[in-house]
C-alpha cells in the first residue's frame, strides 16, 4: 500500500502567512495596551486604597470599593489577556475613570469642609479679658500641616476634642485650630 502525501506548497499555502503575522501584530499591539491599562488602574488602587484610610467611613467604603474593583482586574491573568485584549483594556480604562472622578469628588468635599469650618468657627469667636499670652489655646502656634494625621489624632485627644478619630488631615487642623 503506497500513501501519497500532499506536496509542501498544498500544505502551506503562503498567502496564509502574511495575514497570520499581521494578526499577531494587531494582537501585541492590543496585549501591550491592555497590560498598561491593568497597570495604570492597579497603581491608581493603590492610591485610593491609601487615600481611603484618610477619609471617614462612608466615603472610605465608597472609594475602598472601588479600588478593590480595580485590583482585581488588574489581577488578571496572562491568558485571559491574550484572548481578549480589547475587552480587558476596556474595563481597566472604565475601572481607572470611575477611580479617578471618585478621587476627585472626594478631595473636593475635603477641601470644601476644611475651608468652610475655619470660616464658620472664625466668626463666634469671643473677645478675651485676660491678656492673649496668658490663654492656653494661644500656646501653640505651631505649623499643624507638618505634623501627620495620626500625629493630630493624639493632639487631639490630648485636646480633650470628641469626634476625631474618623476625620482627615485636613477636617483634623481644622478641629484643632478651632
Amino acid at each position: 500500500m503506497l500513501l501519497r502525501y500532499p506536496a509542501p506548497a498544498q500544505r502551506h499555502p503562503v498567502i496564509a502567512l502574511p495575514r497570520v503575522e499581521v494578526e499577531m501584530s494587531e494582537k501585541k499591539k492590543a496585549t501591550k495596551a491592555a497590560m498598561a491599562a491593568l497597570d495604570a488602574a492597579a497603581h491608581a488602587a493603590k492610591d485610593a486604597k491609601a487615600l481611603s484610610r484618610e477619609l471617614p467611613k462612608k466615603q472610605a467604603k465608597k472609594l475602598g470599593a472601588l479600588a478593590a474593583d480595580a485590583k482585581d482586574l488588574a489581577n488578571t491573568s496572562k491568558k485571559k489577556i491574550a484572548r481578549s485584549p480589547k475587552k480587558i483594556e476596556k474595563r481597566a480604562s472604565e475601572a481607572l475613570s470611575q477611580l479617578e472622578k471618585a478621587t476627585a469628588k472626594v478631595t473636593r468635599k475635603i477641601t470644601q469642609a476644611a475651608k468652610a469650618k475655619p470660616e464658620s468657627t472664625a466668626k463666634p469667636a469671643p473677645v478675651p479679658s485676660a491678656p492673649v499670652a496668658a490663654t492656653p489655646a494661644a500656646a501653640p502656634a505651631v505649623d499643624l500641616a507638618a505634623f501627620t494625621a495620626v500625629q493630630l489624632r493624639e493632639r487631639a485627644r490630648a485636646a480633650g476634642k470628641t469626634g476625631y478619630s474618623r476625620l482627615a488631615k485636613a477636617q483634623l487642623i481644622a478641629l484643632l485650630s478651632s
